[in-house]
């Protein structure tokens, strides 16, 4: 895998793999959407990798937005209980970083 930012991005799914399964017993509508979005940061990542500048610089915007959408999931299920925010403090700074790799790399 050649991208850094890609690296950090299945950093933060990996660190998922603890919240997910207690999002989707309170939530499952939530979880559908986090994992989904979290799905397109990894795979928006690597299409920008195999592409045309122009394309390239498409995905990694896509990128930095699912990103945020995955973030913002998770300050939901904080929001309403379902997990501490300390425990979503990794994944968020982890998601944080990917999305200003990302954009940065989108040329915004």
């Amino acid at each position: 895998m050649g991208l850094i930012v890609q690296q950090r991005a299945l950093q933060a799914a990996e660190g998922l793999q603890g919240v997910l399964p207690i999002i989707r017993k309170r939530d499952k509508d939530l979880f559908d959407q986090v994992r989904r979005a979290m799905n397109s940061v990894v795979l928006n990542l690597a299409e920008a990798d195999g592409n045309d500048s122009g394309t390239a610089r498409a995905r990694f915007a896509s990128a930095c937005g699912s990103a945020k959408e995955v973030r913002a999931g998770l300050q939901l299920a904080g929001a309403y209980g379902y997990i501490g925010q300390t425990r979503l403090a990794k994944v968020d700074t982890a998601l944080d970083e990917v999305c200003a790799m990302s954009w940065r790399l989108s040329g915004r």
